[in-house]
């Protein structure tokens, strides 16, 4: 008897199982599945200039006050070309003491960097200029950006969600089935690509060309290097780009 009963349970379980299968096998059935890309392309309206902070001393005091009035004198620089304090960004400044061969300390190095985010690309020159002729600082880089990447992000994910839907929709047409509501959908936002970083080995390869150029072509010795003029780089574009994959649910045709 018991046997008999646990028979019976058995099989009222499998059944009810399988009529709880029966509504994810018609979803998958009634669903279609699309993967597209989309992207945005847009001019950076970001520059991230870094600069590099050192000084050295036999006073370690005097070591820190050269690189802290150095760091001032660029952090002026930036309020004077109308750049915010929150675009300022002044990094920790390290003590490395140099020792001579008994141990001692016989200088103190103090070093530490210093960014800028500049919105206004226009300031770049006047403030690379400013910061390299007053010889406080060294330059180090020089980034293009977006100043909203989320937005940059949103219109390519909306771009790759048009073509979603487009791709959904012709496939539907050809056999008189409607598009109905988004089941499901996955989104992959890839890297920025077409950031511009230019370093200072850059910025010496352009100088060298331009001055000896000049100086072939009008026959003269070759005159001391001089900045050429900014930016001497053109930013690329930035493009964001992005995958979505979705299941839309397919409706009969009237």
């Amino acid at each position: 008897m018991n046997r008999y009963l646990s028979t019976m349970l058995f099989v009222c379980m499998f059944a009810a199982t399988a009529k709880a299968q029966v509504p994810e096998a018609r979803f998958v059935a009634d669903t279609l599945v699309v993967q597209a890309e989309g992207s945005f392309q847009t001019d950076p309206d970001l520059g991230t200039l870094a600069f590099d902070i050192s000084s050295q001393d036999k006073d370690l005091k005097m070591a820190y006050d050269k690189a802290r009035q150095s760091a001032q004198r660029v952090v002026d620089l930036a309020e004077k070309n109308g750049l915010k304090k929150d675009d300022v960004t002044l990094g920790i400044l390290t003590m490395t003491p140099n020792y001579d061969r008994k141990y001692r300390a016989k200088s103190y190095s103090v070093n530490g960097q210093i960014t800028l985010k500049v919105h206004d690309l226009s300031m770049l020159g006047p403030i690379l200029d400013g910061a390299i002729e007053q010889g406080v600082v060294e330059f180090r880089s020089l980034t293009y950006s977006l100043q909203d990447e989320e937005a940059a992000k949103q219109r390519a994910v909306a771009a790759a969600m048009h073509s979603a839907v487009g791709r959904a929709s012709a496939a539907l047409g050809q056999s008189g089935q409607k598009l109905g509501a988004v089941r499901y959908a996955n989104i992959d936002v890839k890297q920025l690509v077409g950031i511009t970083q230019i370093q200072p080995s850059q910025m010496m390869s352009l100088q060298e060309v331009v001055v000896g150029g000049a100086a072939e072509r009008i026959g003269a010795p070759a005159a001391p290097p001089q900045p050429p003029p900014f930016p001497a780089v053109t930013p690329e574009k930035i493009t964001v780009s992005a995958t979505v994959q979705c299941a839309f649910q397919i409706q009969a045709g009237s």
